[in-house]
């Protein structure tokens, strides 16, 4: 048994090898196994030659006759194989690289929202050059050394190839509107009209228009799936800034802290040498530009001091009367006024009935991309 172990495990290259030293080890011919399995004597020459292949049903005669696992004869018939097809198979690294492609890049995701032109997702030629074209001349494959890659997002993680496609789209479009040139004072002095705006969700439909005589080019991209971005803070020049939101939650609350999260961006200079990508804005503050966004986003939706004072009075209790009374001395809707008492004492549950929707408010005077629309500018 010890000797028929060391023979199953001995590195044999292939399983004529195995067979012949079977043969051997018994003191057979090839005409003897060839009689015991009732076969051809000119087969077994050509298996142990390597000329033709085991088969499963082979290699189980060959365990009848010789208590070898059947096993041992297919993984080195399958072993033998490879080793040929590695010989005669021409190395073909494009294959790798569109693999890299398909697993970084939502490929079907873009064609359906048509932000590339393939008539066939099996076309991967027709694919290579659309992808090219959209990122600007570059290599898809490369796309992850390219600068903006570099920039990590504002959850401290280096951007992927699909926020970095969202990135691109957004740039497309901000490309094509026509706005005045930007003057940080006409921005500043939009807070107030900004902040006027607060009271009632239908409200929001001015701020494009509000945004676009700031100089501020302002665009909504539906996010690719698992991307989590919420917007971004880019310049197409020193005079040319945008803001790309991906409307991902459609409540009033997070659409105007994400809003001013940006335009404090904006009003920084934030974003001019690279793109500010912001993900998951409920996250960590993993830095001195965001937590200053996001102070000015919290300050502007609802006074800290105020929500502070309102969660160190009240809890663990908070009377609905009371929240009502807060919202309205502070003139804003309740549904900011919910939103920061939710971050702040984690309490999701709380006074969710008021997160009213946006996105339909906003999006009929914004220039969109997503949800079943396709901006009309961009594409080749």
């Amino acid at each position: 048994m010890y000797y028929r172990k060391q023979m199953e495990n001995a590195q044999y290259r292939t399983p004529g090898q195995l067979i012949e030293a079977l043969l051997a080890e018994r003191g057979w011919n090839n005409r003897i196994l060839a009689a015991v399995l009732e076969v051809e004597e000119t087969g077994i020459s050509k298996l142990i030659s390597s000329k033709k292949a085991v088969t499963p049903e082979v290699a189980i005669s060959l365990e009848e006759v010789f208590g070898i696992p059947a096993e041992r004869f297919l993984e080195l018939q399958r072993n033998l194989d490879l080793a040929r097809a590695r010989i005669v198979t021409i190395p073909n690294p494009v294959r790798a690289e569109r693999a890299q492609v398909f697993a970084e890049l939502p490929v079907a995701e873009l064609i359906k929202r048509q932000w590339i032109k393939a008539d066939n997702i099996r076309d991967l030629d027709a694919i290579d050059q659309a992808l090219c074209a959209f990122f600007d001349g570059q290599n898809p494959s490369q796309i992850a050394r390219t600068p903006h890659a570099a920039k990590k997002t504002s959850a401290g993680e280096h951007a992927s190839a699909a926020q970095l496609a969202w990135l691109y789209r957004v740039r497309q479009i901000a490309r094509e509107l026509l706005v005045p040139k930007y003057q940080e004072s006409d921005a500043r002095a939009a807070l107030p009209r900004l902040r006027a705006l607060l009271s009632a969700p239908e409200e929001a439909r001015h701020v494009p228009r509000i945004l676009q005589e700031c100089g501020i080019r302002f665009v909504v991209v539906e996010a690719l799936k698992s991307s989590k971005i919420d917007g971004v803070c880019l310049w197409l020049d020193e005079h040319s800034p945008v803001i790309g939101m991906t409307m991902r939650y459609d409540r009033m609350d997070n659409f105007w802290f994400v809003l001013r999260h940006e335009l404090e961006h904006v009003l920084l200079g934030h974003g001019k040498l690279e793109p500010s990508l912001d993900v998951d804005l409920n996250g960590d503050v993993i830095n001195e530009e965001e937590r200053l966004a996001n102070a000015a986003a919290s300050e502007f939706c609802a006074p800290k001091a105020r929500i502070d004072s309102f969660i160190k009075r009240k809890a663990p209790i908070f009377p609905e009367r009371d929240f009502l009374g807060l919202a309205k001395v502070l003139g804003v809707h309740p549904a900011l006024v919910a939103g920061q008492i939710q971050f702040k004492t984690g309490r999701y549950d709380l006074f969710r009935s008021h997160l009213t929707k946006i996105r339909d408010r906003v999006l009929p005077s914004a220039v969109v991309d997503g949800w079943g629309d396709v901006a009309p500018v961009g594409l080749s």
